[in-house]
């Protein structure tokens, strides 16, 4: 696909994901969506400041007490993961990525493991993503883990080949580390599409601290036929109902 090709997809009529995700900046999330973020954040609070704790025992102890008493809680209203949470290319051809969004493990902005990355369109071959990564992405002193930067690129390169219009899985990440990457500092994520050989969706990304080139990403993505996922997805459901059934 030459520069000037751009997918069919991508007629003026037609949503993209840098649209779905103008529209989302902007969206009025429901009062459950809005909880679930808010117990999110208040979960990421207490993973960062566990890395970074000098309590004493019975304080300690207090906090695990409560935490498990909310664990123990939510426990019964737990549901299995299909039923909340779709993968990026069936959000992307379902036309409704909340899910996705809500509960990624690096853009879920209701899932406490997440930085969380906020992506943004800037034209349709090219997304960008922001992130500040706390104490608990930390591998080198100051620094974020390496195996966390190539977890973003996997998750950022992902929304970009969305906009091949044949959204695949990875197939090939490759990651080259240029200069440390800083904690507590805002980073700027950049993936681009590059384009598609048969089943292979190409991408480019890089990764930067204010101007600094922290690192260089490539992935290769394979398009699948979500239609076949999504009659596995179905069997498997029907399975653990089955299971469920029997005990």
């Amino acid at each position: 696909m030459s520069e000037d090709e751009v997918p069919t997809a991508f007629g003026p009529n037609s949503p993209t994901w840098p649209s779905r995700l103008a529209e989302l900046a902007t969206e009025e999330p429901t009062p459950r969506r809005r909880e679930l973020r808010r117990l999110a954040d208040a979960t990421r609070r207490v993973l960062h400041t566990m890395v970074m704790n000098g309590a004493d025992a019975d304080t300690l102890a207090a906090a695990a007490d409560a935490l498990e008493a909310v664990a123990d809680d939510l426990q019964h209203h737990a549901q299995p993961s299909q039923s909340i949470y779709e993968g990026f290319g069936e959000a992307a051809t379902s036309g409704n990525p909340h899910g996705f969004f809500d509960h990624s493990p690096m853009l879920g902005v209701a899932n406490p493991i997440a930085p969380p990355i906020v992506l943004r369109g800037v034209d349709e071959r090219t997304m960008e993503g922001t992130a500040t990564f706390g104490p608990a992405y930390e591998g080198p002193p100051g620094c974020v883990h390496g195996g966390y930067i190539a977890a973003a690129f996997d998750e950022v390169l992902g929304a970009v080949q969305s906009l091949s219009g044949q959204p695949g899985m990875t197939g090939t990440l490759v990651v080259r580390y240029r200069s440390p990457t800083p904690l507590h500092e805002p980073l700027r994520f950049t993936g681009r599409f590059e384009g598609v050989e048969g089943r292979k969706i190409l991408t480019t990304g890089t990764l930067h601290a204010g101007d600094r080139l922290c690192a260089e990403s490539e992935g290769t993505f394979i398009s699948v036929d979500f239609d076949r996922m999504a009659e596995l997805r179905s069997r498997r459901a029907e399975q653990q109902a089955r299971r469920d059934d029997q005990t």
